[in-house]
Formats: structure tokens, C-alpha cells, sequence
């Protein structure tokens, strides 16, 4: 039996341990003893603006009454082409209340439990600020109501229409998913959320600040439950080489052995 080259062995494991040293070794844990979830101080600055925010809103609609650029603003939305009635109604649909609930399935199936649970708390969360605080502090009656010559389509002519619920639960939503999200998913997610803001304006549902102070709501809903439950941990990489081996001396021990 030949034995192996010790020399041409060695070589071989120094181009070895080389590619792994240049491959990033990646942990969501980062550092030994780091968490895997975080609380940010960003999430309360995050919903500290949107309750401000949502709080302008509120004193803008407290009147009761559309005001001229709102009411421009809101015309220019609703008198899109009929055509665009199915899209947008299917859109709007994204903010129903049953979405986080059917959002979390998908999450818990994955093992994100922290998510699941912000997804399903959001629902009791906003029923309770929305529907029991700010429709109880302000009230502002649907564009069928307030705005004339408003283009219904399959929506309410009557009711309290501030806040949007459909916007405050795509927003939070958005919010919700944002820290497990990258890149294009991130614009994805946030699109899809305007966009039904934008549908309810266009079906007649609701005005311009109605979504925007929905918006504002969900968003101010969305980091307190992120800031209560806690995101990821960034992800943090490594590229230093791992430990030095004996190479030649492995090499040498092993050509050793098979001689013997």
C-alpha cells in the first residue's frame, strides 16, 4: 500500500481550513449568551409619533366636517374609473379584522410564537382603542354623509367613519411584520397596506384623514405590541478564521498510521 504524500496532505488541508475561514459564520444569537429577541427603544419612539400623529388627526376631524381640501383630495380618489371597483374591493379586504387572525396561523406554523401572539393580541387591541376610545372621543360621519355628490360603491351611506378600522389593522399589521421582513417584502407588505387605504377611499367608505388617523393608529398599535413581545435580535456574522490546526502534523500522523 502507497502511503499518502504528507506534504501534498497538508496542502490540502490548509486550502480547507482557508475556505472556511472566508465563509461568514452567521447566529441569530450573535455572542454567546446574546438573546434571540430584543426590545427596542425605537418601537415606543415609533409609537409615541404615531400617537401624536393620530392625536392631530383627531383634533383636524373634531369639527365634524370635511374641509375643502380634504373634500378635494377625496373626490380626486373616489372619482377613479368604475373598472377599478373589483381590484380595490378585494384590496380593502386586507384590512379586515379577521386578517391578523388568519396572518397568525402561518406564523405559528413557522415557530414564530412571539409573532403569532402580536398578531392575535392586535385584534382585541384594536377594538379596544378603536372602537371604545377614539370613535367615543371623536366623531365624524362617513363621506355619504359629508361629502357631496360622494360616489358610493357597496359601502355605508351613514356612521361614525373616523378612524379607518381597515387602515388601523393593515397598519399594524405591516408594523407587526416589519422585523421579520427584508428588502423587497418590506415595500411589499407596506404597499399593500396603502393600497387599501386607498380602496376604502375609492369605494366611498371613508375620507382622507379617516384612513390617515387610522393609519397613525395602527401603527402606534402595532410597535407597543412589538416593544410588549419583543423582535429578533439582528443576525450577526462572523469571518474571523476558525483556529489554526497542525496541518503537516496531521498529515505526517496520518501517513504514520497508515503505514504501520
Amino acid at each position: 500500500m502507497v502511503p499518502p504524500d504528507p506534504v501534498r496532505a497538508g496542502r490540502l488541508d490548509r486550502l480547507a481550513a482557508g475556505r472556511r475561514a472566508g465563509r461568514p459564520r452567521c447566529s441569530v444569537t450573535g455572542s454567546a449568551g446574546t438573546p434571540r429577541h430584543r426590545r427596542r427603544a425605537a418601537d415606543g419612539a415609533v409609537a409615541a409619533a404615531a400617537a401624536l400623529v393620530a392625536v392631530l388627526c383627531s383634533l383636524a376631524v373634531a369639527s365634524g366636517e370635511v374641509g375643502p381640501a380634504e373634500a378635494a383630495v377625496f373626490r380626486v380618489v373616489n372619482g377613479w374609473p368604475d373598472a377599478l371597483q373589483g381590484p380595490l374591493w378585494l384590496l380593502q379586504l386586507l384590512g379586515v379584522l379577521g386578517m391578523p387572525l388568519l396572518l397568525a396561523v402561518p406564523a405559528l406554523a413557522v415557530g414564530r410564537l412571539r409573532l403569532a401572539l402580536a398578531l392575535v393580541a392586535l385584534v382585541p387591541l384594536k377594538l379596544l382603542v378603536h372602537g371604545e376610545l377614539v370613535k367615543a372621543l371623536v366623531q365624524r360621519s362617513r363621506p355619504g354623509s359629508t361629502i357631496e355628490d360622494a360616489v358610493l360603491r357597496d359601502v355605508p351611506s351613514a356612521g361614525i367613519a373616523y378612524p379607518s378600522g381597515h387602515a388601523v389593522v393593515a397598519f399594524g399589521v405591516v408594523v407587526l411584520l416589519w422585523p421579520y421582513l427584508r428588502g423587497r417584502w418590506r415595500a411589499a407588505v407596506l404597499a399593500l397596506a396603502v393600497l387599501n387605504s386607498v380602496a376604502r377611499v375609492y369605494l366611498g367608505a371613508h375620507a382622507p384623514l379617516d384612513v390617515v388617523g387610522g393609519a397613525a393608529v395602527g401603527v402606534c398599535l402595532g410597535a407597543v405590541l412589538c416593544l410588549a413581545v419583543g423582535v429578533p435580535a439582528r443576525q450577526a456574522c462572523s469571518t474571523a478564521a476558525p483556529p489554526k490546526r497542525p496541518a503537516a502534523r496531521s498529515a505526517r500522523a496520518r501517513g504514520a498510521s497508515s503505514i504501520e
